[in-house]
């Protein structure tokens, strides 16, 4: 995997989480594919993913198709909580506050909306794996913000401490690192803001920021009260999430 491991993809096997450690092969995050090229197209095809979750609106997806994904089930789940999906509540922000202080407040605006667009999800999630539909990708556009969450939301309820988490999480800071889709953001921010961004403000957006993901994570603790609440509401109950368990962990 020479080629993918140069993009913001990763195996998340060997996380610890209760009762031992996230099993390898079995879950893996990416960004998506308008960042492939054909080596990448055939280091993933060689994997052999029977699901790929995929978390773009359908405009992304329209734009960049999972068309590498041959013999592959297909989750699109269109969530849109994200600023490449034109979320106008953000781009709002950002018109009042078009610098780094307002890259942050839309990006937090964005991760506080993301529990409650991922959770009608989860359970369509959760069941493949339970199925042994594995190994499973997970990925949106830059495979750092709705992927983010959606991982740490999986990790969590796996019971993984929020360093170990936070620490997968910020892996990602290689996509801003990368710069890949940095283009398409400042397009974006000059039509929707009017001025083109400062590269401390770029990289506000195309970074990550433990303060993002601890203010969805805050969302889940103040709204549902706690993780298992939270998957339960998603029609993921403790049986199920005992099944999840045994799919996805391998003992210590």
């Amino acid at each position: 995997m020479e080629a993918l491991s140069k993009l913001n993809f990763r195996d998340l096997g060997g996380i610890p989480v209760q009762g031992g450690a996230v099993r390898r092969g079995v879950l893996y995050r990416s960004e998506g594919p308008a960042s492939f090229d054909e080596v990448h197209r055939a280091e993933l095809s060689d994997l052999g993913f029977r699901v790929v979750c995929d978390l773009r609106s359908a405009v992304e997806n329209q734009r960049a198709p999972n068309d590498w994904a041959q013999g592959a089930r297909l989750l699109n789940f269109d969530i849109i909580a994200d600023l490449r999906a034109q979320r106008e509540e953000s781009w709002s922000v950002l018109r009042t506050k078009p610098g780094v202080e307002g890259a942050r407040l839309a990006m937090i605006t964005n991760y506080r909306t993301m529990p409650a667009a991922i959770r009608p999800h989860l359970r369509i999630m959760v069941d493949a794996l339970v199925a042994q539909e594995i190994p499973m990708l997970v990925h949106c556009t830059a495979g750092k913000d709705r992927t983010g969450v959606t991982i740490a939301l999986l990790l969590k309820v796996l019971g993984a401490s929020d360093e170990d988490i936070r620490r997968d999480y910020l892996l990602s800071e290689r996509f801003a690192r990368g710069r890949s889709g940095g283009d398409s953001i400042s397009r974006r921010f000059l039509e929707s803001v009017g001025v083109p961004p400062d590269e401390a403000t770029l990289l506000a957006i195309l970074g990550v920021d433990a303060a993002y993901l601890d203010a969805a994570m805050d969302v889940v603790a103040s709204e549902w009260g706690s993780i298992d609440d939270y998957f339960a509401d998603a029609g993921v109950d403790d049986a199920k999430r005992a099944e999840l368990a045994k799919v996805l962990v391998e003992a210590a």
